[in-house]
């Protein structure tokens, strides 16, 4: 290994003595979090259901709606998750705020 890369991964890596970042325990931001999260888990279960379909029809198919059909499925996530979803979004939002709190705790038994 050169001598720039070795260096570059030393620099790369966290200092021990670097103090642990703070947990923000807000909930706004575990809220928006947990709700993107479900909007990609949803797009992602959406587009293994449009790969088999065909895109010739009305609208001509080829290859400019193959291109922006991954867009179209983000966007019928997002619509969903907004609806309500598969209520991933809650539990997700529990989980990220305990695992704060945790983290919370650790910093301050330091």
């Amino acid at each position: 290994m050169d001598a720039s890369a070795a260096t570059s991964m030393m620099m790369a890596q966290p200092s021990p003595l670097a103090a642990a970042p703070k947990p923000t325990g807000d909930a706004a931001k575990a809220d928006a979090a947990s709700k993107e999260y479900e909007s990609v888990f949803i797009s992602q279960f959406l587009g293994s259901m449009f790969s088999g379909i065909k895109t010739d029809g009305i609208t001509g198919g080829g290859q400019g709606e193959e291109m922006f059909r991954s867009l179209m499925v983000n966007e019928y996530g997002k619509s969903l998750q907004q609806r309500g979803g598969f209520g991933l979004a809650a539990h997700m939002k529990a989980e990220l705020l305990k695992h704060q709190q945790v983290q919370a705790a650790e910093v301050t038994a330091q």
